[in-house]
């Protein structure tokens, strides 16, 4: 896999901070506000209470001012030194992570793959906090970290194995410290705080972030995991992408409350971010993770995003939610509202866009390649390892699905083969 050029930074000592001199309480990006920053002396950081959404880079692509007293400006200055190598690096893993997600999409429609959880309009909040990641850091995916396995070195092919049934996972969780995809909704929370709860007691200096998403925060495991992280002061960052929708399910019939806001209830701080905004998912990661670093406890962030795609492959999102929605979060497409930062900026012209388009076309060429060579799933593996020294059931199960196997005419049965019907 190519290496990008938004490398990971090295750890930053809470007095090494720049001064910030951006920062937003700017576009809610359709949030509701519930209660009125009054504002204290306290930085939102501090408190944790920020109502408003933290936003570096407005929908057009435009870098907002704030003063230094501002409590944004404490997230803003862990960007204030990026350079605009590191910025073309942002926007060059939020491309490539579409193309493969797009790519991963028209597979799964061809019949390569059996299910795909697809990411679209989600790269900013997986590329920022996933750059904002150290080497040693640990990362607990749910099934759509796409981007943030990018950010890990985990080449994209490994990840398809699972989603066409040759494996359970297709690296190695400890070659890039971030673990096999998970499944059970909300389950990785736990592992993620049982996780940094050990590498406290091993004195480690690093932090851990789990990923999830608004319909698992509904789930009592990371509930859980909230309660242990905070009694336990675990170096554990909670990185919620609220995309609006959890499978048919919009959060106003999951929380009475944003969702960042939980965390005061557990006793650490929640942030609240535009998921959009791939700079400011960079900066507030990073605090999140420094501070854990530091031995400050969990922190929450939600990401403030949209799910422009299906929740999966087998979803149809026009039974439960309107076009105009989606239209309406297509104009700040996180993707685009770099673009026009970059080209307003002169950090980057149509040659870089030109070779990255290529870089792109190549890395979609190599994915169907790779996936194609990929052998066919074996039908009957469900059937073994279920127990130890089988079981009368299972053995009658597999009985009848292989008789049902066979039921289907072949090719060469139904006449196809020598062009009958054709």
């Amino acid at each position: 896999m190519t290496e990008s050029t938004a490398a990971r930074k090295p750890r930053r000592s809470a007095g090494s901070k720049a001064a910030g001199t951006t920062g937003t309480k700017a576009d809610t990006t359709g949030a509701k506000r519930t209660t009125r920053n009054t504002g204290t002396t306290r930085t939102a950081a501090q408190k944790g209470s920020a109502t408003e959404l933290v936003q570096l880079l407005t929908p057009e692509g435009e870098r907002v001012e704030t003063a230094k007293n501002s409590p944004y400006a404490e997230y803003a200055s862990y960007v204030a030194d990026i350079t605009p190598d590191e910025l073309r690096g942002l926007y060059r893993d939020m491309v490539l992570t579409r193309r493969f997600d797009a790519e991963a999409t028209a597979l799964q429609r061809q019949g390569e793959l059996g299910l795909w959880a697809s990411l679209l309009g989600q790269e900013a909040a997986q590329i920022g906090s996933g750059r904002a990641t150290r080497e040693d850091d640990y990362v607990f995916p749910t099934y759509r970290e796409h981007g943030v396995a990018w950010c890990r070195g985990v080449d994209p092919t490994n990840l398809l194995g699972m989603f066409r049934g040759v494996n359970n996972g297709g690296w190695d969780p400890n070659g890039n410290n971030f673990h096999l995809y998970t499944i059970v909704i909300g389950s990785q929370a736990l592992h993620a705080t049982g996780y940094a709860m050990g590498i406290t007691k091993d004195g480690a200096d690093s932090a851990v972030i789990a990923y999830f998403g608004d319909g698992a925060s509904s789930q009592g495991d990371v509930s859980e995991a909230f309660n242990f992280a905070a009694v336990y002061n675990a170096p554990v960052v909670f990185f919620c992408q609220n995309n609006q929708w959890a499978i048919s399910e919009s959060n106003e019939k999951q929380t009475r409350v944003p969702l960042y806001q939980r965390a005061q209830g557990f006793g650490f701080p929640g942030v609240r971010v535009d998921g959009n905004d791939a700079l400011a998912c960079l900066a507030v990661t990073r605090w999140a993770l420094e501070r854990a670093r530091r031995g400050e406890g969990p922190a929450l962030i939600e990401a403030y995003t949209y799910r422009m795609g299906a929740h999966t492959t087998s979803d149809d999102p026009s039974r439960y939610r309107h076009d105009d929605e989606r239209a309406a979060w297509e104009a700040k497409d996180p993707i685009l509202r770099l673009r026009r930062f970059l080209e307003s900026s002169n950090h980057a012209d149509e040659g870089f866009f030109g070779e990255l388009e290529a870089e792109s076309e190549a890395l979609g060429k190599r994915v169907r390649e790779v996936v194609r060579a990929m052998p066919d799933p074996d039908r009957f593996a469900i059937f073994e390892n279920v127990y130890a020294d089988g079981h009368a059931l299972v053995d009658e199960e597999r009985a009848q699905f292989a008789a049902y196997q066979a039921s289907f005419a072949t090719e060469s049965d139904s006449g196809f083969a020598a062009g009958e019907g054709v």
